[in-house]
């Protein structure tokens, strides 16, 4: 059954929360408790005896809607089964203390949760962030210790960052906010520390597919309070899978090319004395195409039309999903695939042109694959992963060939996660 309401209600939250309490108790009894037995025994090894609660938040994969976001648009985004788990406790000296492993421990005295302007672009930034968001959201954030391990990937576009900040918050709302601030307001305040603290201009999709869980259509026409239906995730009935294709190429130097994206559709947008291309009507766009390319010149005017024509396939691939219309869902996801390579030009990198991962992965993708499958683009773009999905037949012959090419384990299969940001002990 569809159900469009605001995600901030009470009712999508004690459903939400329904959902994360049965999932839960499946995990704990297929791992049979060993991740959280580890984690606990980690915990306590690293900051003494306790007894921590235990948190997680999943990663996630962008189904449709690439670059909408930020633009107050519509997407498509799903949780997955790879998660952030967190293992924390009150601490009475006042300070934050978080050892994450594969980063190291970070300690600050919670008093001081101002920017730091030095610690842009690192973890200690994501924590003081979010810490920062939630007290200004009323939560009485104090000392606290965590010990958190990630099965995200970091630089897989699987939002390992999202991940570990909603994760953050869901150690502080649940230890001093009895978990009380919904989901969206968590996405909110990691975003923000993403924005503010971290200083990367994101959209506020791969917060909310982390804290939300599920496959969802988010329509952030009101950024402060999204609309969020589920839709069904079928395709593994049908004979599909989903993976991802790590290239390994860098995302150094690319915060300029990311931020890029949404100043070109913000130069048209202003054009019409609008701040997001969501507020200008398509019609007039369309009209006025002569007079915006000699005013903006053609790059900001091709983003632009990615925007309407990626909104449009949003609707339509979340109408063939519901319909289980498999055929119909993975040409629009072909068609989002050219229009990011083509009009959002976010697969290459236009001073590194030796350099072009993504677009091997396409195209040897659409080689392997045919008309059996199909593939795009991953999240940001410019380096790191494409999606495909791939079907049963092909699968281990593409997971093969994308594995020879890019390295071991580079093509992973993602199943969807139902449940998002929860509290498990």
């Amino acid at each position: 059954m569809e159900t469009e309401i605001p995600n901030a209600a009470a009712a999508t939250d004690a459903a939400d929360a329904m959902k994360c309490t049965n999932q839960s108790k499946t995990d704990l009894a297929e791992r049979q408790n060993t991740k959280i037995t580890k984690l606990l025994s980690h915990y306590r090894e690293h900051f003494g005896a306790g007894d921590p609660g235990v948190f997680a938040a999943p990663g996630r994969t962008e189904i449709g809607g690439n670059h909408t976001d930020h633009q107050n648009g519509m997407v498509l985004a799903a949780a997955i089964d790879r998660e952030t788990l967190a293992a924390a406790a009150v601490r009475e000296d006042g300070q934050v203390a978080i050892f994450s492993e594969g980063y190291g421990e970070i300690t600050f005295p919670v008093s001081g949760l101002d920017v730091h302007p030095e610690e842009t672009g690192t973890t200690a930034a994501l924590i003081r962030g979010t810490a920062r968001s939630l007290r200004d959201r009323g939560i009485p954030v104090g000392g606290f210790s965590a010990y958190l391990t990630s099965e995200v990937p970091a630089g897989s576009g699987l939002s390992s960052s999202a991940s570990f900040e909603v994760a953050i918050g869901a150690v502080i709302n649940g230890l001093f906010g009895g978990g009380r601030l919904p989901y969206s307001e968590l996405a909110k305040a990691a975003q923000e520390a993403e924005n503010r603290f971290f200083g990367k201009p994101s959209g506020l999709m791969d917060q909310m597919a982390c804290a939300a869980g599920g496959l969802i259509q988010i329509d952030f026409k009101n950024p402060n309070q999204p609309l969020v239906r589920e839709i069904p995730a079928e395709w593994n009935k049908a004979g599909w899978n989903l993976c991802v294709v790590n290239t390994y190429g860098s995302h150094a130097d690319l915060t300029a090319d990311y931020a890029e994206i949404p100043m070109d559709m913000k130069a048209v947008a202003s054009c019409y004395g609008k701040t997001v291309l969501r507020e200008v009507p398509e019609e007039l766009f369309y009209s006025d195409l002569p007079a915006l390319r000699k005013r903006l010149g053609d790059r900001p005017v091709l983003r632009a039309l990615h925007f309407f024509e990626e909104e449009r396939r949003v609707l339509l691939e979340a109408d063939a999903l519901i319909r289980e219309d498999f055929e119909e869902f993975l040409d629009l996801v072909r068609e989002s695939g050219l229009s990011s390579f083509q009009f959002l030009q976010n697969v290459t990198v236009r001073r590194d042109p030796q350099n072009q991962s993504l677009a091997v992965a396409l195209a040897e993708s659409s080689r392997v694959l045919g008309k059996k499958g199909a593939c795009r683009v991953h999240g940001g773009g410019f380096a790191g992963t494409i999606q495909a999905f791939v079907p049963d037949e092909r699968l281990d012959l593409y997971q093969k060939e994308m594995n020879r090419i890019f390295g071991e384990d580079a093509c992973q299969i993602l199943q969807v996660l139902p449940c998002g940001e929860r509290r498990i002990l």
